[in-house]
């Protein structure tokens, strides 16, 4: 008899997995997590991820459930392109709000020119959603990937498979075409360089 639920191969299940991981949101916030502990394992550390906390991961985090809860965008990852038209202008002011802590804070050098890239690279994203919609996902992975790997090889190397394999599924579940996926990769490395650099 059969229970009423769709039985799902394990490759999907496996891609909705390292997606849902792959989200921006959970990447970077694991990242910066990750970047504190090796690098800022004190108080100025711990500042500096609750202000992150407090002005851009729980920010964001209500914004996505609510646009979803209301039906403002298909889902947390704001799948449809003309859904991001409604994301980018809440979205970019959020991220804007925690640069300003940021730098207020007088976080460090690394921390502060981070948030200014991540707020360039939204701003980029918003422009050039107007033609395509590139691949949020695969732009923050490799994004993170690269500046973990200038942090910790070893931690790196692991994020930078995990970058791989979010790339992988994100085309594998039809929400982006190679062309937007490439783009949102190469943006999310050149971002990382100037970053880490």
């Amino acid at each position: 008899m059969s229970s009423g639920k769709t039985d799902l191969k394990p490759v999907v299940v496996l891609a909705r997995c390292v997606s849902w991981i792959g989200h921006p949101l959970v990447f970077i916030s694991l990242s910066v997590a990750i970047i504190i502990i090796l690098r800022l394992a004190n108080r100025a550390g711990l500042a500096l991820l609750l202000t992150l906390l407090v002005t851009l991961i729980l920010p964001m985090g209500l914004l996505l459930l609510w646009g979803a809860r209301t039906g403002r965008w298909s889902d947390a990852d704001v799948s449809i392109r003309s859904e991001r038209v409604r994301f980018y202008p809440r979205a970019i002011p959020i991220l804007a709000v925690a640069v300003i802590a940021l730098w207020l804070l007088r976080a460090p050098a690394m921390a502060l020119r981070g948030a200014v890239v991540t707020l360039f690279l939204l701003l980029v994203a918003a422009l050039v959603n107007f033609r395509i919609k590139l691949s949020l996902h695969a732009l923050f992975a490799f994004y993170s990937a690269i500046i973990l790997f200038v942090v910790h090889p070893v931690v790196g190397a692991v994020a930078f498979a995990l970058a791989f394999l979010v790339f992988w599924s994100r085309l594998y579940l039809g929400r982006h075409d190679l062309l937007e996926t490439l783009i949102g990769a190469s943006l999310g490395l050149l971002g990382g360089l100037v970053t880490a650099s």
